[in-house]
């Protein structure tokens, strides 16, 4: 599937991607609200959304959360006029895949869409095998074929990146990992995040791991150091 849903309010920036993905071999389709790019999602299927930020009738952070609603992991590009480390962390912190700044090269948002829907693509031969990771104190359940984790009985409704950095957590209790190491298991190119996109994803997890469990905590902070399962 090759369609990118493209949600940009100024024409003339729109009509310059459409061209550029449309050179690459993508089906884009332009919308110029929320509103109809929400319509749109409930119409068709697509393999990412190049999200605008500023938009006339949206927040572009709050429209990403409604498409994450709608289309679950759907890769997510953000386009902005800002460029401050805050506005990187809070979209990556709600689940963005790349963050790019204008003024942009069309053809370098071409590459970064190629490259987020490589680095995205789940693998063909994933194992169904569910897998149980600890016991019963944590009541976790990993099924490495679907990708979901479930703890305490409930399905964690988890961004990729939360998922991978759950994963790595779970494979090693009691080990501690610093954020270097998290992000080379959780990020294709670790060398592009910056070190606070850990700690954000990491109290985004947090959040989801409270609402299936209150009375748990099992994510340990090591300060200085950087974060563990708590052992069983």
């Amino acid at each position: 599937m090759n369609n990118i849903l493209i949600v940009e309010d100024e024409p003339a920036i729109a009509d310059t991607l459409v061209y550029a993905l449309r050179t690459e071999g993508f089906e884009p389709v332009w919308r110029g609200t929320g509103r109809d790019a929400l319509a749109e999602l409930d119409a068709r299927s697509f393999a990412l959304v190049i999200l605008d930020i500023g938009l006339p009738d949206a927040n572009g952070f709050e429209l990403c959360k409604q498409i994450r609603q709608r289309a679950g992991n759907l890769p997510v590009l953000f386009l902005t006029a800002r460029s401050s480390e805050v506005d990187r962390i809070v979209g990556l912190e709600i689940g963005g895949d790349d963050y790019v700044t204008k003024p942009f090269s069309p053809r370098e948002v071409s590459a970064r869409v190629k490259a987020i829907l490589r680095r995205t693509a789940a693998p063909a031969h994933a194992s169904a095998k569910h897998e149980r990771i600890s016991k019963k104190e944590h009541g976790f359940v990993h099924d490495a074929g679907k990708c979901e984790i479930r703890h305490n009985g409930a399905h964690l409704d988890l961004t990729r990146y939360e998922y991978r950095l759950l994963k790595t957590l779970l494979a090693h209790p009691a080990r501690v990992f610093s954020r270097d190491e998290l992000m080379t298991q959780a990020w294709e190119d670790p060398g592009a995040s910056l070190d606070r996109t850990v700690d954000a994803h990491i109290k985004t997890l947090r959040a989801k791991l409270r609402a299936a469990a209150p009375d748990a905590d099992p994510i340990q902070t090591h300060r200085g150091m950087g974060y563990s399962l708590r052992a069983p």
